[in-house]
């Protein structure tokens, strides 16, 4: 079988696309980052701080649909849900742990870029 040609990620049409695109925003990351156990809906709700009920519900979705997590209905009156990561999900704790701690050691630096972006923006638009 041919190696699959590598510049195939940069085309519109690269089936990785969507994969990425479902599994590396926002809500997904901290969604799967307080699952290091498993955890019922609004446990993760109040975890993850300006979370919409919907929102976290369409993230939940989605990373169960992508085999992320796994959702297990709980035999409790009334009758409960929780969360866990499945193996390729806890896969990307890592990687996604390296990119968090990156952006909590950059973040100062980033923000002092957006600050003297913005103030140049300003004086060149005045």
């Amino acid at each position: 079988m041919a190696a699959p040609d590598p510049g195939i990620v940069y085309r519109a049409d690269c089936p990785s696309r969507p994969i990425l695109d479902q599994i590396a925003d926002k809500w997904s990351m901290m969604a799967m980052a307080v699952l290091e156990e498993p955890r019922r809906f609004n446990d993760i709700k109040r975890r993850l701080e300006g979370v919409t009920q919907r929102v976290l519900t369409q993230t939940l979705r989605r990373l169960e649909r992508n085999g992320m997590i796994v959702r297990r209905v709980l035999p409790t009156s009334p009758v409960g849900v929780e969360y866990s990561l499945t193996p390729l999900g806890e896969s990307l704790r890592e990687p996604f742990g390296r990119l968090y701690d990156w952006t909590v050691a950059h973040t100062a630096e980033i923000h002092d870029s957006q600050r003297s972006y913005d103030e140049r923006v300003r004086t060149e638009g005045s």
